[in-house]
This record gives structure tokens, sequence and C-alpha cells, in this order.
């Protein structure tokens, strides 16, 4: 493995010093002339005009860089040493036009897609949940993908304010209309919380998305829900996308839209652990919100959710290689 590749560690710059990128790895443009070399790109989404209520995400890919600096080099439980195993990069972030949502996701698409033509797999830091509908507008548009989604909302309701399309609560509604998702093969994990109505979940079962409530997820325990999820999106290509509100807010009260009666952080840990095996060709950990954040505690689970999920990434990688 390139030693260009490799983070620094600690033993050589402190973790509080340095130019703080995702888990201390190299910052590598899509116009380097080493960017031909990577194979799972890190990257910011710093956007979140798509939110409807308490707003910060736009701030959370640069809180979720500085806490990366204390991700080490092994996974503790599984061992695996992803920056040995596959070149990683932190791709820096998707400059957006904070006055213009159409315009964010056309830069945001556009950036994904170049992404997807230089074979890099995407693991980013958003943002608020809109951003993984460009994000799939640019990695999914030829064929539709699969869908592991950790969360406490669906995410799949029509529309806000009497015709508003694009918000944090529509990206999975667009991205099945637009072809980007197979609805048989999405799975949403997690969700509660108080409703406007059923509208979301009505439209899940008309067009085939499984929904686990939280109450079936701790009935039947962690385990036997990812057995299914596994099942559901099968061996063909899948996209995570892990909003931080499916964890308990006593645990990630830096986010949004918090809902209470969700797992804890070690639970938040586990249901990534079992997607071993998954074809991921992309994830995100999207809605940290630095100024509900005042410790850094959300922003701190957040990126180690980020390193179980690039460890995933890159043993699916080696593997097949």
């Amino acid at each position: 493995m390139p030693k260009s590749f490799q983070p620094i560690s600690g033993f050589e710059l402190p973790r509080f010093a340095g130019v703080p990128t995702f888990m201390r790895l190299p910052h590598v443009s899509l116009d380097d002339s080493d960017i031909d070399k990577v194979q799972i790109g890190l990257i910011g989404t710093p956007w979140d005009t798509g939110t409807t209520n308490r707003p910060g995400p736009r701030h959370g890919p640069r809180q979720l860089r500085d806490y990366s600096t204390m991700i080490r080099a092994q996974n503790s439980h599984t061992d695996i040493r992803p920056f040995e195993l596959v070149n990683c990069a932190d791709l820096g972030d998707v400059g957006p036009n904070p006055a213009d949502i159409n315009d964010t996701m056309d830069r945001m698409s556009k950036f994904f897609k170049k992404v997807k033509s230089l074979g890099i797999l995407p693991l980013t830091g958003g943002g608020d949940h809109l951003c993984s509908l460009p994000i799939l507008r640019g990695i999914a548009s030829d064929n539709p993908v699969g869908m592991i989604h950790f969360d406490s909302h669906t995410d799949l309701f029509n529309s806000y304010f009497g015709g508003t399309m694009y918000t944090h609560g529509t990206p999975f509604r667009r991205a099945l209309e637009e072809g980007l998702l197979d609805p048989k093969r999405v799975i949403q994990i997690g969700i509660r919380g108080t409703a406007y109505d059923k509208e979301d979940h009505e439209f899940a079962k008309s067009v085939g998305v499984k929904i686990i409530k939280i109450e079936e997820f701790f009935e039947r325990g962690i385990k036997d829900v990812m057995i299914e999820a596994r099942d559901i999106v099968g061996n063909k290509p899948t996209y995570v996308s892990y909003d931080i509100d499916f964890v308990d807010p006593t645990f990630a009260p830096g986010t949004g839209t918090p809902e209470v009666g969700g797992p804890n952080s070690f639970q938040a840990i586990q249901v990534v652990r079992e997607l071993d095996g998954v074809d991921i060709i992309g994830a995100d950990l999207v809605e940290v919100s630095p100024p509900f954040d005042p410790n850094g505690g959300t922003a701190w689970l957040g990126v180690s959710i980020m390193f179980e999920l690039l460890c995933i990434m890159a043993k699916n990688i080696s593997d097949k290689n």
C-alpha cells in the first residue's frame, strides 16, 4: 500500500495538531494526478438548505473531520485495518450554493458522477438528508440500486408547505420516482416518533419498500433484522444511508430532528457491522448538527460509524480482489 495514502499516526503528530482531514488521510482533489489510485473517497457535503426546523448540518462535515482525527488505524472488534486494504483519501467538500437548492443538487450530482467514473466508492459526511438525493443521481442514474436506510424518519413524504418538493423529508420519495432506487430492494430501519399522517407509510407499502419500526427492531433484535436487510438487498449494488437521528438523542443530541426511544451508541455501531458482505457502492452519514452538539459527542459517534462503514467497504473491495 503506497505510503502516501496512509493516515498520519498520533505517534507522529498529536491529534490536536495539523490540518484536520477525514481520519487524517491525505487530501486529493478530483483533478490531482493521484486520483486514479484512490479506491474509497471520503467527501463532505456541507449543505442544509433542505432542513425544515433546526438548522446546522451544513457545519457537520467540518466538525466530523475535526473529531475524526481520533480515529486510529485498526478496528478493535474485527481487526480490519482499512487503510492497508485499500487506498483512501479525503476528496474535499462539494461546494454548495446556499441560496439555490437546484443549483447545489446539480453541483453535487456532477461531482459524484465524476467520482463514479473514476471508479471511486464515496463515503460522505453530510449535510442534511436531502444530500442523499443528488448523491444517488450521481452514482445510480444508470441502474436503480438497493438501499439500507437507518433513520427515525422515512424521508418518503411527497412535499412540504403546499408544494415544496425538495426537503430533508422527501429525498427517497424523489429517488424512487426518478428510478434511482429499486423499491423492492429498499429497507428502512428504526422508524419512530410522532407523525403528521401516514402518507409516507402508505406510499412505502404501495411500492414495496420495507419499513422496520423501532418496536419491531427491539423485539426481533439486531441480528435478525439485519439478516432480513441483507436478504432484501441481496448481492446487487446497494447504497447505505445513515441518519444520526437513528440513534437515541441521549447518545446523539446534535441533530435537527431528534426522536426518543432509539438505539444506544453501541447498537448504532452493531448494525453497521452486520452489513458485512453487502455490495456497498456508496454510503453517507448525515444530519450531524454542531450547534446542538456542544460537547462533540454526536460528531464523535458519527465518525465512528463512518469508520465502521469504511471497514466494511474496504473489506468488500479486498475480498473481490
